[in-house]
C-alpha cells in the first residue's frame, strides 16, 4: 500500500538560511550594573594612561641628556647627568627570575595538591591560606627575609658555592666569609618568591579545577592512576593557564620594592650574575633608596628607570592575560 506524501512548502535558498537575531531590551538594573562595570574598566585604563603619561613627561630630561646610552651605561652619578640602567635592569631581572625558579615548582605542586588530592575538608582550608598569603604586605616578607632568612640561608650558600662552584652563578670570587653572603641577589629572589607562590598557587589552581570532568573519567576508565590522570588530562589543559599565572608572577617580581631594598646591601652599579656573593641593586630598590635624596633632574632619571620598568611589566602582563584568554583553559566546558 501507498501513501501519498502532501508536498511542504519549500525551503529558502541556502543563502538566505541565516539565524534569526533574538534582541532583548535590558531592564533598568541591568543597564544600571553594566555602566558600573562599563566605567570601572574605563577607569582602570584612564588610570594606567595617565600614570604612563606621566611617566613620560617627568623622565623626558633624563632621556634628552643621555638618550639611548640611558639604556647602554651603568654609571650612577645623578650630579654629573650620567645615569644608566644596564647595571640595574639585569639585576632585576635576575631576582624575577630566581623567584621564579623557585615560586613555579612550588605554586605548581600546591595548586596540583589542593586541586586533585586534597581532602575536602582540607581544600577550603588551603585555599584560603594561599589567599592569605597573597594578602600579606611586602614590609611584612621583608622583615622575616632581613630578621630571619638572611642569618639562616648563609649555610646554604656557602654549601653552593663549595659543591656548585662549577656553575658560573654560583661560582664564589670571595672568602668563604658569611658577611660576604649577606645582601645577595639569590637571598632577594627566596624572599620575592614567597610572595609570587601565591599568584601562581592561586590561578594555576583555578586553570585546572575547569579540566574536564568526561576526559577525567575516561582516563580513569581506561585504568590510569590519580597520576596518570593529572598528567594527561590536567596538566596538558591547564598548560597555558600555567604559563599565564608564571608570567604575571614575573610581572610581580620585577615591581616588588620593599623586600629587595631591605635584602640588596650595598649598591653597586655593576651587574654581578654571581648571584650568591654580596652586594646587588635594582631599578626598584635604587628609586626607593634615593628618590628623596637628590635633586629634581636626578628625579628625572629614577622617574625615567621605572617608566622602562613599567613599560616591561605592562608588556609582560599583557602578553599573559593574552595566552590565558587563548588557552583551552579559559575556554567554557561541560561537566558530564
Amino acid at each position: 500500500m501507498s501513501v501519498a506524501l502532501t508536498p511542504g512548502p519549500s525551503s529558502a535558498p541556502p543563502e538566505q538560511d541565516v539565524p534569526r537575531t533574538v534582541v532583548s531590551r535590558a531592564s533598568a538594573s541591568d543597564q544600571v550594573f553594566r555602566g558600573i562595570l562599563r566605567s570601572a574598566g574605563i577607569a582602570v585604563l584612564v588610570i594606567t594612561a595617565m600614570i604612563l603619561v606621566f611617566l613620560v613627561l617627568q623622565s623626558m630630561p633624563a632621556f634628552r641628556a643621555e638618550g639611548f646610552r640611558f639604556f647602554t651605561t651603568s654609571t650612577l652619578n645623578y650630579g654629573t647627568n650620567q645615569f644608566g640602567v644596564a647595571a640595574l635592569l639585569p639585576d632585576s631581572v635576575l631576582i624575577a627570575l630566581i623567584a621564579l625558579a623557585i615560586a613555579i615548582p612550588a605554586g605548581l605542586a600546591a595548586a596540583i595538591y589542593i586541586s586533585e588530592y586534597a581532602p575536602l575538608r582540607l581544600r577550603r582550608p588551603l585555599i584560603a591560606v594561599i589567599d592569605l598569603l597573597a594578602a600579606i604586605p611586602s614590609i611584612a616578607f621583608a622583615l622575616w627575609g632581613l630578621i630571619f632568612l638572611m642569618p639562616e640561608i648563609i649555610g646554604t650558600d656557602s654549601w653552593l658555592a663549595r659543591h656548585l662552584s662549577f656553575i658560573p652563578i654560583f661560582h664564589f670570587r670571595l672568602t668563604f666569609s658569611p658577611s660576604n653572603f649577606v645582601g645577595s641577589s639569590f637571598i632577594a629572589g627566596v624572599v620575592v618568591s614567597m610572595m609570587v607562590i601565591p599568584i601562581i598557587t592561586s590561578l594555576s589552581r583555578q586553570v585546572f579545577s575547569q579540566a574536564p570532568q568526561g576526559e577525567r573519567e575516561a582516563a580513569y576508565a581506561l585504568g590510569s592512576t590519580r597520576w596518570g590522570m593529572v598528567k594527561t588530562v590536567v596538566l596538558p589543559f591547564g598548560q597555558a593557564g600555567v604559563i599565564g599565572a608564571s608570567m604575571l608572577g614575573l610581572g610581580r617580581a620585577l615591581g616588588e620594592t620593599i623586600a629587595v631594598s631591605f635584602i640588596l646591601t650595598p649598591p653597586t652599579d655593576v651587574f654581578n650574575y654571581h648571584m650568591i656573593e654580596g652586594g646587588g641593586n635594582s631599578i626598584t630598590a635604587e628609586i626607593a633608596n634615593n628618590l628623596l635624596e637628590f635633586s629634581p633632574k636626578g628625579d628625572s632619571f629614577l622617574l625615567a628607570a621605572a617608566l622602562t620598568l613599567f613599560v616591561m611589566t605592562l608588556l609582560i602582563n599583557s602578553f599573559a592575560s593574552i595566552v590565558i584568554n587563548r588557552s583551552r583553559s579559559g575556554a567554557a566546558t561541560e561537566a558530564d
